[in-house]
């Protein structure tokens, strides 16, 4: 018989507080129409942006960090010395090592509060707040704040007519804790490597280091392959959320698919089959695709206008380069 004491967590978790920070400059397609043969109109056509932010010297991830996860914090009702791990997903911060959720930690004023990157592209926000969740039932923390920050316009070509669009800039921040009744439902999760091509780094810090390439590494893909699987694929997968938390699309009240291409948002809604009484998150509109920063930062803009409100039952589904994807359905805070 094992000696070892059973853990006192708590008996579930939920969302208690949502933060976010965008960066001030706002960038118009036009901006963007400056290095590449397009159009306006064809940009809102085949992807809904119409601006996106980028962030300014000033407006690190770490600093971008800072301000959505003080929003969170005061939003939750608790302390930064209340926070037990700080978890970050992100893949623009630049330093291999130490990871910047120590000092996104160390700068909100956390009590040595746990802090770790993970890297897991645009479906990073569902792996992150998975990975809370199982902290806090588990006993190892009593607050977990889960972070997605981006800072793409770092690894944007803006001669890429595929890609130089897409981007934006930005940080999302929630405070997961303790819950008395279930508030986030089960995650489906998974990764497809088969399909890393399609979504991927262009070349290797490497090569860029030892001067096999002049071009600085920058975010490719390959659209009409990710169109097809996100659509098809990922509807399933939000399918099995749903039904894995025990609703059916009818008792949704909002949908909040990572912010991709509103191409794709549309297609997933109709696929779905969701009735117009849910609320759509469709916040790449203005804010372009900020990949592990989008969900978060969407749920924060929908609370913020009254589109969405306290209580309401939510799915989140996130997804992108590896091709990973994770979904689960929350109470909104």
């Amino acid at each position: 018989m094992s000696k070892i004491k059973p853990s006192k967590g708590a008996p579930y978790a939920r969302i208690l507080g949502v933060g976010g920070y965008r960066p001030t400059r706002v960038v118009p397609n036009e901006v963007i129409l400056e290095t590449i043969d397009s159009s306006d109109e064809w940009i809102r056509s085949r992807s809904g942006i119409e601006t996106r932010h980028w962030a300014n010297d000033e407006e690190t991830v770490a600093a971008m960090s800072v301000e959505a996860s003080g929003k969170a914090i005061a939003n939750a009702g608790i302390t930064p010395q209340q926070i037990g791990a700080v978890v970050v997903s992100t893949v623009s911060h630049f330093k291999q090592t130490p990871a910047v959720a120590t000092e996104i930690a160390d700068k909100l004023g956390t009590n040595k509060a746990a802090a770790f990157d993970i890297s897991a592209g645009c479906a990073g926000f569902g792996y992150g707040l998975t990975l809370a969740k199982g902290m806090i039932v588990e006993g190892s923390a009593e607050y977990v704040l889960v972070i997605g920050v981006e800072r793409l316009s770092d690894l944007t070509d803006l001669e890429d007519r595929a890609t130089a669009f897409l981007f934006g800039d930005g940080a999302g921040a929630v405070v997961v804790g303790p819950s008395k009744e279930p508030a986030i439902g089960p995650t489906v999760w998974g990764s497809e490597g088969d399909k890393s091509e399609t979504i991927k780094q262009t070349v290797p810090w490497t090569d860029y280091r030892d001067g096999e390439v002049a071009k600085f590494p920058a975010i490719t893909q390959e659209g009409q392959a990710v169109f097809r699987w996100a659509v098809f694929e990922m509807a399933k997968v939000a399918k099995e959320a749903l039904d894995a938390a025990g609703l059916t699309s009818a008792e949704l009240d909002v949908f909040i698919p990572h912010q991709a291409n509103e191409r794709i948002i549309d297609s997933m809604v109709k696929t779905l089959k969701l009735p117009e009484s849910v609320t759509v998150a469709r916040d790449v509109r203005t804010t372009g695709n900020t990949s592990a920063a989008s969900i978060p930062l969407a749920m924060e803009r929908l609370l913020a206008t009254g589109e969405a409100k306290s209580g309401d039952t939510a799915l989140v589904i996130g997804f992108g380069a590896g091709l990973v994807y994770a979904a689960t359905v929350v109470t909104l805070p």
